[in-house]
């Protein structure tokens, strides 16, 4: 993955997604995760990178549209911004028992 100044993240759709995974939704499994970890504003933000529409990614993402090669990119940069939000949140959370251990003095 990784990024060039100004691009975004650089994600391998075709290592993502294989051949069946188009023309059908994606797995529930991989709905729960980006719907529990990413927001509006990124599936906005990822809108605007792809060139895709806000409500053709939601519906993606909430299974009434199928996966097909011209949204994957798409779906395949709200993954990494899911991926890079689970990170924020582990630290996050980190951090917060620390400071919450230190006023129980824990």
């Amino acid at each position: 993955m990784g990024s060039i100044k100004g691009l975004g993240p650089l994600v391998k759709t075709e290592l993502i997604f294989g051949e069946e995974d188009y023309g059908k939704p994606i797995t529930e499994q991989l709905s729960e995760v980006l719907r529990r970890n990413t927001s509006k504003n990124d599936f906005a933000n990822i809108a605007i990178k792809s060139n895709m529409s806000f409500s053709t990614i939601r519906d993606v993402v909430y299974r009434t549209n199928s996966l097909t090669k011209l949204n994957a990119h798409a779906i395949s940069l709200l993954i990494h911004a899911a991926f890079e939000n689970t990170i924020a949140h582990k630290l996050q959370a980190e951090g917060d028992m620390l400071y919450l251990g230190n006023l129980l003095n824990i």
